[in-house]
């Protein structure tokens, strides 16, 4: 799908942050929140799954429907006085369908994998066979890891990527779904930096007979400012975070085909949750209102721009890059040409005023996977993005980051480097 890319600048960055009252009636806490704020602004934030909300958003999650019950959905439920709360979450389901071309949305799950369970749930049995990414590929835990309800109740087998490129191995996929011939083919990862082929997931799911489930928690707010295919057309069922590159409140989502509504429905309430949170998904309506508007549009692209420049950056520093690039706002790199594995290089980092996460390269081996942290890095541009951060920024980054990772590193040195990008882009925006 061609994708235009505007060119006008983004709003500039506001500050925010107000603690009311809790200063005063619980300063433990209120400390807490201040040493939290300290830390984002004097830090780089380049978690992948990590953004700042609005003060909008903000606002909806500390409004009074924090204390409204309301289990059921709007006109049906368990609860009296839910005329706001219905007004609520209609307008969130009215602009997440039209947001993403959806023609039904359950804007009630609690997370990403709340939302993967639900999806879970509506189209399959205990015992299924299922065909997801491998976790040493960039499968998630709700793709069939043994420690997780996914790969408890289900038969998991692992697609993977060339070893060779770090791309999907489409080939394969195809082979392993005639072979297995499983009931449900999901589609997303939370460490491959490149657009699947939707089309082409859909073909395969349609030639062995199984539903396709597309987990999109990291690409969606790309998707929503049209920097990223949309796998709506394609899926079955559309899993979803409203955090991460979309910019809402902590919380999932799912998008579905009419037909498919009251099954979804009913696998989240009453099958694997209770009480819809009503702030949450408030934010949920403000986050996708905004994520609506031309300006998240520029946003959106300019995310995917950053984590290019960082990429060819980080390449040229001597990082190898996973796949070469991104088509997203995910990077992965291996630090082993700098002498060092992933861990060593996010603890170094850290110690710098970077905050990043290690990942799992394909075929890194599954020590590295057992003792919970990979060979590799994982970096995002979203947070950075929404704080104002452009591509020449992205540029001196990579600097930083390799000058932080190298044995004898001045940590200092760069930790003050570092608090000078914070100062010109402080890490809230209007």
């Amino acid at each position: 799908m061609p994708v235009s890319t505007p060119t006008a600048p983004l709003p500039p960055a506001a500050p925010r942050w107000d603690l009311g009252p809790l200063p005063r009636t619980d300063p433990e806490i209120a400390e807490v929140l201040r040493d939290e704020a300290f830390r984002q602004a004097g830090s780089l934030q380049l978690i992948a799954a990590e953004n700042f909300h609005s003060p909008a958003v903000l606002a909806a999650l500390a409004s009074p429907l924090a204390d409204k019950y309301a289990e059921g959905y709007p006109g049906a439920r368990h609860h009296g006085g839910c005329d706001h709360a219905d007004a609520a979450e209609r307008i969130a389901v009215s602009r997440a369908t039209a947001l993403f071309g959806a023609e039904h949305a359950n804007v009630q799950p609690h997370s990403g994998s709340s939302a993967v369970l639900a999806a879970y749930a509506a189209l399959l049995r205990p015992g299924d066979a299922v065909l997801a990414m491998g976790l040493t590929s960039g499968g998630h835990l709700t793709h069939g890891s043994p420690a997780n309800f996914s790969g408890r109740w289900f038969d998991f087998t692992g697609y993977g990527v060339d070893p060779d490129t770090g791309l999907i191995d489409y080939d394969r996929v195809r082979a392993l779904a005639r072979a297995r011939r499983p009931k449900a083919i999901v589609c997303g990862s939370i460490s491959y930096p490149r657009h699947p082929d939707y089309a082409l997931f859909r073909e395969i799911a349609d030639e062995v007979g199984a539903r396709l489930i597309v987990d999109a928690a990291h690409p969606m707010g790309l998707i929503a400012g049209g920097a990223a295919p949309n796998p709506v057309p394609y899926a079955d069922v559309v899993c979803a975070t409203t955090h991460k590159v979309l910019r809402g409140p902590r919380g999932g989502m799912l998008l579905c085909r009419a037909e498919l509504a009251g099954r979804i429905d009913r696998a989240v309430f009453p099958f694997t949750q209770g009480g819809a949170q009503m702030h949450t998904i408030a934010a949920k309506a403000v986050a996708f209102g905004e994520a609506a508007t031309p300006a998240y549009a520029m946003y959106a692209h300019r995310v995917v721009a950053n984590a290019r420049v960082l990429a060819a950056a980080l390449e040229a520093e001597g990082f190898e890059v996973a796949t070469g690039g991104t088509d997203t706002h995910l990077v992965l790199a291996d630090p082993a040409p700098l002498g060092v594995d992933g861990r060593t290089a996010r603890d170094r980092l850290a110690a710098a005023g970077v905050v990043l996460d290690t990942c799992a390269l394909p075929h890194a081996g599954s020590a590295a996977l057992t003792e919970g942290h990979g060979r590799g890095i994982r970096l995002g541009t979203a947070a950075v993005t929404t704080q104002g951060m452009d591509e020449a920024d992205m540029a001196r980054i990579a600097v930083l980051l390799a000058d932080a990772v190298r044995d004898g590193a001045d940590h200092d040195r760069i930790r003050a480097e570092v608090r000078g990008f914070t100062e010109r882009h402080p890490p809230f925006h209007g």
